[in-house]
């Protein structure tokens, strides 16, 4: 069966190819991935490539590209024992609590 993000021949509408404006949490997410892999060699691309697959079917399809990197990397540092799911759970408790997006 073929992984999720395998679209190789499936149906599919047009690409859209125009050069788009990133949000700053964007460029924030592709900061920690790229400190996490080269700066502190916490993880690999092939790990975050790995979890970036196993995201299941449905979530893979409505996340947008960053959303999945986030997704990856939250389950890497996880798996890992960098970080605890309570521990990000307070955190973006916190930062709802002070009226920011979480």
């Amino acid at each position: 069966m073929p992984r999720t993000h395998d679209l190789g021949g499936l149906p599919a509408g047009a690409i859209d190819q125009a050069e788009h404006a990133t949000e700053p949490w964007e460029r924030d997410v592709f900061a920690t991935v790229i400190t996490s892999i080269f700066d502190a060699g916490l993880i690999n691309l092939d790990e975050l490539r790995r979890a970036i697959e196993d995201i299941p079917r449905d979530d893979y399809a409505r996340l947008g590209y960053y959303e999945r990197w986030t997704i990856a990397l939250e389950t890497l540092l996880i798996q890992k024992g960098v970080v605890t799911l309570a521990e990000i759970e307070e955190k973006l408790r916190a930062i709802d609590a002070r009226g920011h997006v979480a």
